[in-house]
């Protein structure tokens, strides 16, 4: 695996960069969720702002040798764990950084950033995101981490829920 993938924290002011990152995401993610545009053309997304109003959310760009490949947005908003935990609420690393370890470099990233319980949420349909983090959690967690059935408000699917404790993310690269 190589080791050029980085995480920055998205600032304010580069809210319109996330934000067109997110329509890129989007366009994918319809594929299993079924969504369209709107009628000025954009899929959207509700909690763009939250992520510079409420403090349990971070917004990360992935960038590779200095260029865009994608975003990750944590929050404490979860499903399966009721008590002081984060949720990666959405993953997108652009198609050209795909299959070649940046995922699973930056899924690292951010569980060592923020150490303690988490959970990954998969939707029902998408079985590439089934295995990519079933593969990455099995090697951060070295095992350690258990499978729940899950339903949103608006899909079903997987939920992963592990600890991202100082001993952890130490695995054989």
């Amino acid at each position: 695996m190589k080791d050029y993938a980085q995480i920055v924290k998205v600032s304010e002011d580069e809210k319109s960069i996330l934000r067109q990152l997110i329509e890129l995401y989007e366009y994918d993610f319809s594929e299993f969720n079924g969504a369209d545009v709107n009628a000025q053309g954009f899929y959207g997304y509700s909690y763009l702002d939250h992520y510079w109003t409420e403090e349990n959310r971070q917004a990360y760009f992935v960038k590779v040798d200095g260029q865009y490949a994608g975003f990750v947005l944590v929050n404490d908003f979860c499903y399966l764990i009721q008590d002081h935990a984060r949720s990666i609420a959405e993953f997108f690393i652009m198609r050209k950084y795909r299959r070649n370890g940046v995922g699973q470099q930056v899924a690292r990233l951010v569980f060592d950033t923020h150490k303690g319980n988490w959970e990954v949420l998969q939707h029902g349909n998408n079985d590439a995101a089934q295995l990519f983090w079933k593969r990455v959690i099995q090697e951060y967690t070295n095992g350690d981490y258990r499978v729940e059935d899950v339903r949103t408000e608006y899909w079903e699917g997987k939920g992963m829920v592990f600890n991202t404790s100082a001993e952890l993310g130490k695995g054989d690269d």
